[in-house]
């Protein structure tokens, strides 16, 4: 295990906690969280390139922003899923993809994506947008596998999220919250580049962000194909 590991933050709050507190404030989300991830959610949805009659999946849908934008990328000929731990969050995302009248492009799912419900080599593409990151650190080779699993081969990755990459005062501020308060500051930067390139990936693209002073990394990365 690389020493990096090692200084990763975990995760104390359960799967059954994160699923009642995003349930909770599934109304509201929007209002908060979703202002702050907009522009790099979109920055991320954009380097990946989904295009018309492609087969998607976005893990930790959230609101449904990007499942509707996904939807209107992939077209009548494509098909996009989503999965997600909240069920509030999952009748958000209906409501929104049912008024766009985009319903009928996607097919949503409730459950842990540590253990996705899907067969090998499906999709064409998968996006992760501030999700990675709230997986125990422990959780997170098991994701990226599962993801491994059900992406065709040369099948694309695209992942935005907290970093620990360029640390700097404010990040150790947080990273102090994280562990005095661990059922409101749930999620926790990580080495994002390097946890998908230890599960295999090849990486292609890799841009820094920041999130409020806070150090994020959107990286675009692909399944190579077997030998």
């Amino acid at each position: 295990m690389d020493s990096k590991d090692h200084e990763v933050s975990r995760v104390y709050r359960t799967k059954a906690q994160a699923k009642k507190a995003y349930d909770r404030i599934s109304r509201f989300y929007d209002y908060f969280a979703g202002v702050f991830e907009k522009k790099y959610r979109n920055r991320a949805l954009e380097l990946l390139g989904i295009k018309k009659g492609e087969i998607v999946l976005e893990i930790g849908f959230g609101t449904g922003h990007c499942l509707k934008k996904m939807a209107e990328l992939v077209g009548e000929e494509g098909k996009v899923y989503g999965i997600d731990i909240s069920s509030g969050m999952l009748e958000v995302s209906k409501k929104r993809l049912e008024k766009a009248g985009l319903l009928d492009r996607v097919e949503l799912y409730c459950g842990d994506a540590s253990k996705l419900p899907y067969e090998d080599n499906k999709f064409d593409a998968v996006f992760m947008s501030f999700t990675l990151e709230l997986f125990d650190t422990p959780e997170i080779p098991k994701v990226l596998n599962e993801i491994k699993r059900v992406l065709k081969p040369g099948g694309r990755l695209g992942i935005v999220s907290m970093s620990k990459e360029g640390g700097n005062v404010l990040l150790r501020l947080y990273e102090w919250l994280h562990e005095k308060l661990p059922q409101y500051v749930d999620c926790r930067p990580i080495y994002v580049e390097q946890s998908i390139r230890e599960s295999g990936f090849e990486i292609k693209y890799k841009e820094e962000v920041k999130l409020f002073g806070l150090p994020g990394e959107i990286v675009i990365a692909v399944k190579l194909p077997k030998p």
